[in-house]
C-alpha cells in the first residue's frame, strides 16, 4: 500500500509539473524602456506633446518620516526636501523651460515634499489623491487604478501632462526599477495601455540642452 500510495503521489506530482510547464509565465511590467531615445530623438519627442512626465520627487531628509503627520499640509510631521533636492528641482525647472517643453496640467501628490517638487519645477501644482493612491490594506487593492487609468488617457498633441508624485505609485503600476529621487519618467498613453519611452534622471536634462 505504502508503495502504491509513493507511486500515486509521484505520478500526480508529475502531473501538476508538465500542466505548470505548459502555462505561459505570468506576465510581468518592467518600466525600463524597451529602445533608449537619444537626446535628439528624446527633445523632439517632448516638444511634440502627448506624453506623461512622471516625476518622483527630488532629494528628501531620510531621516525623517510621515508616521506622526496630522495632514497633508502639516509639513512640520513630514519627509521634505533638502535644501540640495529643493536646487535640484529647480535646476530641472530652468532646463524644462530653457527646452521649450509644455504641461498644460500639473497634478502632484498631496504631501508637501511633491506639492514643492512641482512648485519648484513647473511653477505651479494641483493637488490629487489620483496620484498618489489611497489607503494601503486588503480593502483597497485598486489602489493605484486612477493613476493607471491616466497613464492610458490621451494627451492631447502639442503638450503634456506633468506628474510630481513618489517612488511606490510608479513602481506598482509601471513595474520595477524603482525611479531615483527626482528622476522622471516618460509615458506614452495608448488608450488601452501605456508604455514607457524613457527615464530621465536630473543630470539627463543637460544632455537633452546640448541636443537644441
Amino acid at each position: 500500500m505504502k508503495k502504491l500510495a509513493a507511486a500515486g503521489l509521484a505520478l500526480f506530482a508529475s502531473l501538476l509539473l508538465s500542466v505548470a510547464a505548459a502555462q505561459p509565465p505570468a506576465p510581468s511590467r518592467n518600466s525600463e524602456p524597451a529602445r533608449e531615445l537619444s537626446p535628439p530623438e528624446l527633445l523632439q519627442a517632448l516638444r511634440a506633446g502627448g506624453y506623461i512626465l512622471y516625476f518622483r520627487h527630488s532629494s528628501t531628509d531620510f531621516s525623517r518620516n510621515d508616521d506622526n503627520m496630522t495632514s497633508y499640509e502639516d509639513c512640520s510631521r513630514q519627509r521634505n526636501l533638502t535644501d540640495a533636492g529643493r536646487a535640484q528641482a529647480r535646476a530641472i525647472g530652468e532646463r524644462i523651460r530653457a527646452l521649450e517643453i509644455d504641461s498644460s496640467k500639473v497634478l502632484a501628490s498631496p504631501y508637501c515634499r511633491t506639492v514643492e517638487t512641482a512648485m519648484l519645477i513647473f511653477g505651479r501644482a494641483e493637488k490629487s489623491a489620483d496620484v498618489r493612491g489611497g489607503p494601503v490594506g486588503p480593502e483597497n487593492p485598486e489602489r493605484y487604478a486612477a493613476l493607471r487609468k491616466l497613464f492610458m488617457t490621451k494627451v492631447p498633441a502639442g503638450t503634456n501632462l506633468a506628474i510630481a508624485s513618489h517612488g511606490n505609485p510608479f513602481r506598482a503600476v509601471a513595474g520595477p526599477p524603482y525611479l531615483a529621487e527626482g528622476e522622471a519618467a516618460v509615458v506614452r498613453p495608448l488608450e488601452t495601455d501605456f508604455e514607457i519611452v524613457a527615464r530621465v534622471r536630473p543630470e539627463r536634462w543637460n544632455e537633452l540642452q546640448a541636443a537644441r
